[in-house]
């Protein structure tokens, strides 16, 4: 993607509306997703490019009423389809770019991001960007609802080795970003890469 979000935004700002109905099946993955990090209640977790909020649910599970769940994503329109979801209820929604959070460094817990990497305009800043924002020893996951065969299947295309989502790409991108990544799943029901921020 162009550092111009405006293409990100034209994307998703078409497919808001339908978007949950265009993906009804996902619900599960996510939860196995979110109970991959293991939080703990009372923790704070982001949802980084929430989009219509399909994770917060999960989210504000795991942390109980004293966590703190933030869901942010730059295009309006995901957003409005997730407060029309009732998904405004277990997190607070940000519209915001997840290249430039409004939170305090070193705040929270974990990051998730679901769909997330493939929209970052600059994949290792933006990487460095989510460490920011987690305390030492924090939690990153990266995940999509099926895997990067299975997805390149849908949009029509080939898996090429310059694949960033590829493991051999991903984790030294990742500790070149100030992360290490501990597990990498990969398979047609889903993708999930964890990883731990380092000092």
């Amino acid at each position: 993607m162009s550092d111009d979000h405006t293409q990100v935004q034209e994307f998703f700002t078409a497919r808001a509306a339908d978007w949950d109905t265009r993906f009804p099946d996902d619900g599960p993955a996510y939860r196995a997703a979110v109970a991959a990090l293991a939080l703990r209640p009372g923790s704070a977790v982001l949802d980084a490019g929430c989009g219509t909020g399909r994770a917060l649910p999960a989210l504000r599970d795991a942390v109980g009423t004293s966590g703190v769940v933030l869901g942010a994503d730059l295009t309006p329109a995901m957003l409005e389809a997730a407060t029309r979801a009732g998904r405004d209820v277990p997190g607070q929604l940000l519209l915001a770019d997840v290249t430039r959070l409004p939170v305090r460094t070193q705040s929270l817990d974990a990051v998730f991001g679901a769909g997330l990497i493939a929209h970052l305009p600059d994949p290792a800043a933006n990487l460095r960007e989510l460490r920011r924002v987690v305390r030492p020893g924090g939690l990153l996951a990266l995940f999509h609802p099926i895997g990067r065969a299975a997805l390149a299947a849908r949009q029509g295309r080939q898996l090429t080795p310059a694949d960033l989502r590829a493991e051999a790409n991903l984790g030294p991108l990742l500790a070149g970003s100030g992360w290490l990544m501990t597990s990498y799943v990969d398979e047609d029901a889903r993708f999930l890469a964890l990883a731990v921020r380092q000092d």
